[in-house]
């Protein structure tokens, strides 16, 4: 069985994976796309919040990161929501030019084709 963590914020509280870690859907808040999905633990989410800028929590190299820091590829936070089951956010942003490191728009422009 997952061991499950939580994060606490004002009134909320907010369910991990067992690292702490909690998946944020980034979407775009003129267009509505979904633009990338990254991680934030409770040091990150909270930096988010006082920053107004997305702060993720890289599980490959285990560090904390700005989206856009290298690239200037910023996202201005306009709204955090938490899902029905308190384990996954919807952060909307202004995204400034991609938000993929490939140069997409969106990490999401590989479709899967059925047979």
């Amino acid at each position: 069985m997952t061991s499950v963590k939580t994060i606490s914020l004002g009134d909320l509280t907010l369910k991990t994976d067992a690292d702490g870690l909690l998946p944020a859907v980034i979407q775009d808040d003129q267009t509505g796309d979904v633009l990338m999905v990254g991680y934030m633990n409770a040091e990150t989410l909270r930096m988010t919040i006082a920053e107004g800028r997305t702060v993720f929590w890289s599980r490959s190299r285990q560090e904390v990161w700005r989206k856009g820091e290298s690239s200037g590829n910023v996202q201005r936070v306009k709204s955090i929501a938490i899902d029905c089951d308190n384990d996954t956010l919807l952060i909307r942003v202004d995204q400034t030019g991609p938000a993929c490191h490939t140069g997409q728009h969106s990490c999401f422009y590989t479709e899967i084709q059925g047979d």
